[in-house]
């Protein structure tokens, strides 16, 4: 095929990709996406996430910036308190051990605010995330964990608000066509090789903007970077995501950065298929273990299930059921806190037992030891600290007494009947180790100096992420990144 001209190419369709589109067009570059995709299956990860977007907030001002359609009876009712960027820096520091990149980190959290908000005049709409991030008690919600707002839709919703803003803008998307390799050679990055309706072209271009996703969807990858057993895993989203961004800008001489032993990964339906099922979304995820137990093949706890807030352990207990015999676990929970259970127990493609008597339910459970199962709920029943009240909204304190594996918080005992147990395994979100930026979103090569031309956002960026992750961060992170990207790339293309 005959080369095609642009200013801006944008390697990727999801989230990050196209904000750092529209960033660009801002800037009044021509632009191409290139979607690996076919249409029906555009938008990588974004289309399987839930939607939901840290930010630092001050009240609820901040607030009805984002979500002005708050009505009165919302706002009488909810204490959306605040999450102060120094919240943000901390939760950061602390679930990375203090490895994240403080100056991307400092960007991610100062500019995400004005992110939202600059996505909301590209059509993008923001609700509060009753249900999943807070629980009414006594008449009133309280949001906890840092996270208050979604995108209306969730995540297919995200990418359909910021593909109609990609296409009023004349941004032109192509499908169906993987991106190659990199143009490029001393001067730097000059555009993309793709294969498009089957036949190879070269798409020049005063700047590429690489937003193609980790590798989490390559077994060979994740069997070589994240270890053994990693092949095992169930992948949440795009079958798309292979490594091919990363590998393209090695390949021009771009430096490798941040955790590329590590991964977000998450309880996830045992019996869920290999690559996530648009149908069902974010579905197969279960989230809801603090208010239950976490049973093994041997019958045994293996984790503390209420160390902290959801949103701050789940992306890490993942890599711990797989690392399980069988690479599964159970989820038990009865009747007290069934009412509390998200809506993604509730679907149809889940791997469930019931029963009236913990005897029955485990003899339902397979793969696991009958004996050893009820010995370790009789010893965590006789640890469970009664006489400290129960309250889903805040690290209650609530916890076991001796046991090795602790239950920090929500330890209620497993006696009420009915009782339900649900089988998990890992799925994995999207991998940590990715490439290394300036604050500008340019591309270092492995002498620390910025390739011309080359410019990166979303997943394949490293740096950001070491060993767990604050839920919410990523969309942030592309959205932030992403137009950051579009701007600077923009800018460089138009001089």
């Amino acid at each position: 095929m005959a080369p095609i001209e642009t200013d801006i190419v944008v390697v990727g369709a999801g989230n990050a990709a196209m904000c750092a589109a529209l960033a660009a067009r801002e800037q009044g570059a021509r632009v191409t996406i290139l979607e690996r995709a076919p249409r029906d299956e555009r938008g990588g990860n974004t289309t399987f996430t839930a939607g939901a977007m840290r930010v630092a907030y001050r009240g609820i001002d901040d607030i009805l910036e984002l979500v002005p359609d708050l009505t009165d009876e919302e706002r009488r009712t909810t204490d959306f308190g605040t999450y102060t960027e120094d919240q943000f820096f901390d939760d950061m520091a602390r679930v990375t051990q203090y490895r994240a990149d403080p100056d991307l980190v400092e960007i991610l959290i100062k500019r995400s605010f004005d992110t939202l908000a600059w996505m909301r005049t590209k059509g993008v709409r923001f609700v509060p995330i009753y249900g999943r991030q807070a629980f009414k008690v006594d008449g009133r919600f309280k949001f906890w964990g840092g996270l208050v707002v979604e995108t209306w839709g969730g995540g297919p919703g995200l990418v359909e608000a910021l593909m109609a803003a990609v296409e009023k803008e004349d941004v032109t998307v192509l499908y169906d066509t993987p991106a190659l390799s990199l143009l490029h050679d001393d001067g730097g990055v000059h555009g993309v090789r793709a294969r498009h309706q089957g036949k190879t072209v070269d798409i020049r271009a005063g700047a590429v903007i690489l937003a193609s996703g980790g590798f989490e969807a390559n077994a060979e990858w994740r069997t070589r970077y994240l270890g053994p057993g990693w092949d095992l895993a169930k992948v949440r989203g795009t079958r798309f995501n292979t490594g091919d961004g990363i590998r393209m800008a090695m390949d021009a001489g771009a430096s490798p950065c941040g955790n590329w032993s590590g991964c977000h990964a998450v309880g996830w339906e045992k019996n869920a298929p290999e690559f996530g099922d648009l149908a069902v979304g974010d579905a197969f995820q279960k989230h809801s273990y603090p208010f239950g137990v976490m049973i093994n093949e041997r019958g045994e706890r293996f984790v503390d299930e209420g160390a902290d807030f959801r949103n701050y352990t789940y992306a890490k207990y993942g890599r711990v059921v797989l690392e399980q015999p069988g690479q599964f676990a159970w989820q038990v929970f009865d009747k007290k806190v069934l009412h509390l259970l998200r809506d993604e127990y509730r679907i149809r493609q889940v791997t469930k037992v019931s029963a009236d008597t913990l005897e029955e339910l485990v003899r339902r459970m397979e793969d696991v030891d009958e004996a050893r199962f009820l010995a370790t709920v009789a010893e965590y029943n006789a640890a469970v600290m009664s006489d400290v009240p129960f309250d889903p909204n805040v690290k209650d304190g609530r916890g076991t007494r001796g046991l090795a594996v602790p239950k920090s918080n929500w330890a209620n005992t497993l006696d009420e009947p009915p009782f339900e147990a649900y089988a998990i395994t890992c799925g994995i979100t999207f991998t940590f180790g990715g490439l290394r930026i300036t604050s500008g979103a340019q591309v270092l090569d492995n002498e620390n100096a910025a390739i011309p031309g080359l410019y990166a956002a979303g997943e394949l960026v490293g740096g950001l992420f070491y060993f767990n992750y604050p839920g919410g961060t990523g969309l942030t992170s592309g959205s932030v990144f992403g137009r950051i990207a579009g701007t600077s790339a923009g800018a460089a293309a138009a001089g």
